[in-house]
Parts: C-alpha cells; structure tokens; sequence
C-alpha cells in the first residue's frame, strides 16, 4: 500500500470514530411538579448514513437510571408535557409518506397507549399543551397546491414578489409558510390552520385562559425591506391582534404566570447587526415594554439557538446568555431593576434549558457540553447541580477527546470598546511528545456573530488526532463579550455603528493570534502553519490567503463568501447584508468589491483546498466557483471538492458519510501540505 494511502486510511478511521460516536442530548422539558424531565437523545447510524433520535425520561433526584420512551428509528423529538404531568406529546417520522410528521401523545405513570392525533405534510414543530390540557398547539408549513404534483413538470409557475423567497436546507419557503396549527389533545378532531396565509408565525405561547396564543411574526406589507418582526395575539378563531409597532425585532415569547405580560428576546433595530438580543417584558394591556437584562451586556441569542425566557414566578424569568467562550443560565429580575445573576458556571456551553417552580424552588434542566464531553443532561435544584446522563461513554472509549488550553492576546489594532485582549484555545495533538515540532492550523469561525469556546468540538478532535496542533479564537466580531466587540467589523459607512468592515479589524486579530500562539508554545512549528474556516471563516481563508499568504504553507477556504457582491443577489438571504455594511450593493458598489476576498486572487501563492455544497443557499456554489476558475486559469494550486446534495450546514448535519468523507480530505491535504 502506497505511502498516502496508509495515510489516508488513518485519517478515515479518525473521522468514522469521532463521527460514528456522536451522540447528545438535546431539548429538555421539566415535568409540572419538577420530579422529571423529558429529553431527547440524537445518535448517529453510521451504518445507515442516517441520524436516529428518541426521547428519554429522567428523574430529577437521579434515583433512577434514564430510560427510552421510543423507539427513536424515526427521528422522534419536540416532547411537551400536559399541564397536569400525565401526558407527554411528541413528534416523529413515523409515517410511510416522505416528508409527514405525525404529532403523538403518551401517557406517563399510567397505563395506555400511544396516541397519533395528527399527521402534517410539512413538519411539526413548537409543541405547546394550552393551559387547560384540551388542545396542543404545534407549527408547521401550509404547502401551495403545486407541491401536490408528482414531478416538477407539472407544477405550476412561481410569482416572486419578495425577497427571502427560500432557505438554506429548506429551499422555497414562501410558498409553503410556517403557520400555527390548533389540534385537540384526545384527537377528536383534525388539526386547524389559525394563521392563514402568506405570512408566517413561530414561537406559540398559549394565553392564560386558553382562548389563544402569542406568536412572533412578520404581517406588515414592508417586512422583506424593514426587517421588523413583531408580537401577535392570535385567537383560536383567527383573530389578529398585533403588540408591537414594526420598529424592532421581537421573537420566543412567553406569556407570564398571571397572563398580564409577555417575555420575549429581541432588539429595537432591525437594520444593525449584530447587536447583543436581549430579554424584553411587554404588558398586553397597554403594550408598553422594557428591556430588563441590559445591565449584562451579553447577547441573550446564542450561538446554539434562541430560547423563549421561562417565567420563574411574576417576578423572575430564566434565560441563558453566552460569555467569553461559554454560555450559561441566567436569572433575569422582570423589571430590570435587579442586574442578571448568572445561575450556572464553568468551562462549558449549555445548548438548551426549561424550568419550572417558584420563588421558593425552581427546577432547572439544561443540556451542556464540554471539551472532552458531549452534550450531556444536567439539573439544577434548590439542592446543587446533578448530571442525569452518561452519553459520551462509548466515544471517550474509542476515541478519547483531547482538552483545551485557553489563553489570550492582545487585539491586532486599537479597541476601546471592552478588555483589549482575544479569548483563545489551544488543543495539543493526541500522543503529544514535548521534545517534537508539529505542525498547526488556525481555525476561524462562521458567523462573524457566534463564538469557539468551552465545548466538545468534532473538528478540534479530528485536527488533534490527526497530529495537529489545534488553535481557535474569538476576534472583533465575534459574540460572547460586549455589543462593541460584535460591531468594531461593521462596516466603515454603516449609518449608526460603522466600523473597520469585514478583512480589517478581524484580520488584524487572527494575525495576533498566530503570532500569540507561536510566542507562547515553542512546539509549534512556526514554517508549517495551516488555516482553514467555514463561511465567514471561509471568507477570512481566502482573504488570508490573497492578503498575507506567506504565513501559511496550505489553507481550507469552505463554505465561503468570496465575492461579497455576486453573494449579494443569489444568497437565501441577498439583500440582508447591509445591516452589517451599511449601504446595499447598488448605493456603494465599490464597498462591496473592496471587501470582497475575490481580488486578492493573483496574490494567492499558497495551496488552496475548497470544499463547497452545491445546496448550498447561504453562500450559493457559485462563490466556489469564481474562486476555483480564477485560480485555475492563473495556474495556482488549488484542488475543488463539491459535496451533492448537501446545504451550508455539512460539516454539522450533513450526511454521517459526507461528513467523514470531508474530514478526510481535510486531513490528507494538511498532511500532504505541512510535511516537513
């Protein structure tokens, strides 16, 4: 067996046991009276190229070891609790029909059977119980009638009249929006369609009296060019009733324990961004709200996903927020009166939360991760902080994970904003051997607006068991610090917070970050350095690469904007970006080809490596594209993999297949570039 081969081997073995043993936990739900918590449990089926996902159960007090409820072989998740514990509602893939979900309740400490109440064409999502147990509310995609043809000859022609007309991973959604759907808890009756329409709703939180439901959404004629996304009341019959006036973005309402008030995430300006999202209180009665969380100036939308704030009592709401490479639970004061006391802590990022109780004692269950942990289930009482689960067992057995160092470094160029210094982690190679020399890659995130941090990170694991000196940060632009550190990239004519602009203040602090890490560890082998980032992060790999190549001996550029003008029309979301840079690309043109990575390209002399999907709708294949033909046709060293039937998200859920077949790839090419 040639040389490479062996190699090549090894890596695709690195990457099927670090793939093939994922598993985690996922959306946790707490039992009315406290004593257990819903969950649910995704695993991949390498074997199968698929993903499997069950719910499970668990005691809070740990007494019992957790158990399956289901089968978990067709993708069951989103459980919901009956107001009174005795029943649980969840969704599953059960149905022979390609693209159905069926929605299901079981009962819980009793015997019976489980029940199906309702069968959607187009996804559930959003399980919510009203308050007096008769009805589930759940959301779902109402389809046109062209999606009832056989084959796309037939269907009939698509009238575009706005923008965001489809999604990464979802492809056209205007025509088949997301709505909320009414359906009786003992399925008596079919499931009834309260929002109509061609506007879509997300985010049901039942009323108090069960008469209705507060939903977030856009309903405003100018909505694709504002931005704005309000607050609704929607009665049972259809009746719209809107709470807020189309200035700001307001999304996961809650309604309060005495139906007065409605909690809910979001900012007042919808044309900047990023901004740090935080924890607003509306009164329905007179419309007024106030934001009650800004004395911790962090975004309370993380990177793993908006959360409704959960109503403690009338006067306590449970939100989580991230910070400096972690993200934890926070209690929030309803007034804004009392600064948020974080409520969890420690080197780890928790992905989900819910809670239920009182002033007096409260039940929180969160799902969190470590670097050498996956996502495991937690619980937080009056009593201390419990681990219910052990899911990363069998991973840390094949596979064990390595652990972080995190350090920082000052920033590349003046900051005022907050702390000038970059929160960075260092991760050594498995078998590591302190007399050697190895060789590193600089890893930049997407985003820019999401963060690294204190989590178990697959690609960190598979550059550090492939030999790799693994290094990530978190520069200007990034969140988990201050609403200063998200902005200083805005761009330069941005009308309220402008900034460096995107291949400046960013560049800067990825440059001081490899300098940092080269300073700080002697092991690393400063002539053998490679970089690689995904979207934004591709964005950075190719404007490295044009920019300051003779740093790199080999660089990934995937996923990547790399004309910031063609991304501009043909992206799911064109037309969104000038709330980062300002002016749209027909007022400034020239600001747009400024930034844009693309003209460095006769400047790039390093080996490039670009892995693209071709479902890709965020950044379309065509960014790929105009960067392989121009290097190609300058006779620079490029390779090209485009992965079919894939979206922006293949390094996270693409196929189990593809995700190791492009970790391979990864490897070898590094390999084969940073070779001494």
């Amino acid at each position: 067996m040639a040389n490479n081969e062996i190699k090549s081997s090894k890596h695709r073995e690195i990457a099927e046991k670090i793939i093939s043993n994922q598993i985690g936990a996922a959306s946790p739900v707490v039992s009315p009276d406290g004593s257990q918590v819903a969950y649910v449990v995704t695993r991949v089926d390498y074997k199968a190229n698929k993903y499997r996902s069950q719910v499970w159960l668990a005691r809070t007090d740990g007494s019992q070891r957790p158990r399956p409820l289901t089968a978990g072989e067709k993708r069951d998740g989103n459980p919901s609790w009956s107001p009174d514990g005795t029943w649980l509602a969840f969704t599953s893939g059960r149905s022979e029909k390609k693209g159905e979900t069926t929605l299901h309740v079981m009962p819980i400490g009793s015997s019976g059977e489980i029940r199906m109440i309702a069968t959607m064409p187009d996804g559930i999502g959003s399980v919510r119980w009203s308050p007096d147990g008769k009805q589930i509310a759940f959301t779902s995609r109402t389809q046109d009638e062209r999606y009832t043809k056989d084959d796309e000859s037939s269907m009939s022609p698509r009238k575009i009249e706005t923008f965001f007309t489809r999604l990464n991973g979802e492809d056209f959604v205007f025509d088949r929006p997301q709505h909320i759907y009414i359906v009786p808890s003992d399925g008596t009756a079919a499931p009834r369609n309260i929002t109509p329409g061609q506007h879509e709703h997300s985010g049901p939180s039942w009323l108090l009296d069960s008469s209705g439901v507060v939903t977030s959404g856009a309903l405003h004629e100018t909505w694709d060019n504002d931005l704005a996304n309000d607050l609704h009341i929607v009665k049972l019959d259809g009746t719209v009733t809107t709470l807020t006036d189309q200035r700001g973005v307001y999304y996961v309402p809650s309604v309060s324990p005495d139906g007065t008030r409605i909690a809910f995430i979001g900012s007042d300006d919808p044309l900047t961004s990023p901004q740090n999202d935080h924890v607003g209180v509306l009164e329905i009665k007179t419309k007024k709200r106030e934001w009650v969380s800004r004395a911790l100036d962090r975004t309370f939308s993380p990177t793993s996903g908006a959360i409704a704030p959960i109503w403690r009592d009338e006067k306590t709401l449970i939100a989580y927020a991230e910070d400096r490479g972690t993200a934890h639970v926070v209690q929030v004061d309803a007034t804004g009166k009392i600064a948020p006391k974080w409520l969890t802590s420690g080197r780890r990022i928790i992905k989900s939360f819910n809670a239920i109780g009182s002033a007096e004692n409260a039940t929180v269950a969160f799902v969190a991760s470590e670097v050498n942990q996956l996502t495991e289930l937690l619980v937080l009482t009056e009593s201390g902080e419990k681990r219910l689960s052990n899911l990363s067992a069998l991973l840390i057995a094949e596979s064990a994970p390595q652990t972080w160092e995190h350090f920082t470094v000052q920033c590349g160029s003046t900051y005022s904003g907050g702390p000038n210094e970059i929160d960075v982690w260092m991760m050594k190679p498995r078998d590591f051997d302190s007399t050697r020399k190895y060789p590193m890659l600089l890893n930049v995130h997407g985003g820019p607006h999401t963060q690294y941090g204190e989590t178990y990170f697959d690609e960190a694991q598979m550059q550090a068991a492939g030999g790799f000196v693994v290094v990530m940060s978190n520069p200007r632009g990034s969140s988990g610090r201050e609403q200063a550190w998200g902005q200083a990239i805005l761009g330069r004519k941005h009308p309220v917070a402008p900034g460096t602009g995107w291949g400046d203040a960013d560049v800067k602090d990825v440059l001081a970050v490899l300098d940092g890490a080269l300073a700080k560890y002697p092991f690393i082998d400063g002539n053998r350095v490679g970089m690689l980032g995904g979207s934004y992060g591709g964005y950075m790999a190719t404007m490295l690469a044009g920019c300051h190549g003779d740093r790199f001996k080999a660089i990934c550029s995937e996923r990547a904007v790399n004309n910031m003008l063609s991304e501009e029309w043909t992206s799911d979301i064109g037309t969104v970006f000038r709330v980062e840079h300002g002016p749209n690309h027909l007022e400034d043109e020239a600001e747009y080809v400024r930034m844009s990575p693309i003209r460095h390209v006769r400047n790039i002399n390093v080996p490039m490596l670009i892995i693209h999907s071709e479902n890709d709708l965020r950044c379309p294949i065509n960014q790929a594209e105009e960067l392989f033909m121009a290097l190609r046709i300058l006779g620079k060293d490029v390779t090209f993999y485009r992965f079919p039937g894939e979206t922006h998200e293949l390094s996270r859920s693409g196929s189990p297949i593809h995700r190791v077949q492009r970790a391979e790839i990864i490897l070898d090419f590094f390999t084969e570039k940073l070779a001494n």
